[in-house]
């Protein structure tokens, strides 16, 4: 995999965002699907964030790893561009955001790299615009304010 450069010029190495989705993965609360996902979130100016999905028994308030990353870099005062997103969930096949996550990231990030992968294979790389064409943002806000 090729690494990824942030706007800060730090080049961070995929290989090692997906360990830190795996890590992330062993911290998750998912008594409820059994289904444990990681994430790691890379911003432009280098930081990492890392979150692990949460369930609730009262199921719509459970939350993505993806999502809780995203969370995680906004309170921490840091509103930054994400430039890539890596997602690691159980199984064989790559775990993929949800198409909330996706709509989320889209909010941060429109044009991050998306390392999404499980416990087999290689990872699947793709853009989020792969993920989401057409994503609603700020943009199509403001168009529709004429």
């Amino acid at each position: 995999m090729k690494p990824t450069a942030t706007s800060a010029g730090e080049v961070v190495d995929e290989a090692e965002l997906l360990r830190r989705a795996r890590a992330a993965r062993n911290r998750a609360y998912a008594p409820y699907s059994g289904f444990h996902v990681g994430a790691a979130v890379l911003t432009d100016d280098g930081r990492v964030y890392e979150a692990a999905n949460v369930e609730n028994a009262a199921y719509p308030l459970s939350a993505c790893a993806e999502q809780n990353a995203i969370r995680a870099m906004a309170c921490s005062g840091s509103i930054s561009e994400v430039v890539a997103v890596a997602v690691v969930g159980d199984g064989e096949d790559p775990c993929t955001p949800c198409g909330a996550c996706r709509q989320v990231i889209f909010e941060f990030g429109p044009a991050a790299m998306i390392y999404a992968s499980g416990d087999g294979g290689r990872p699947l790389v793709v853009r989020l615009a792969e993920l989401l064409p057409h994503g609603f943002g700020a943009k199509r806000l403001a168009e529709g304010q004429r």
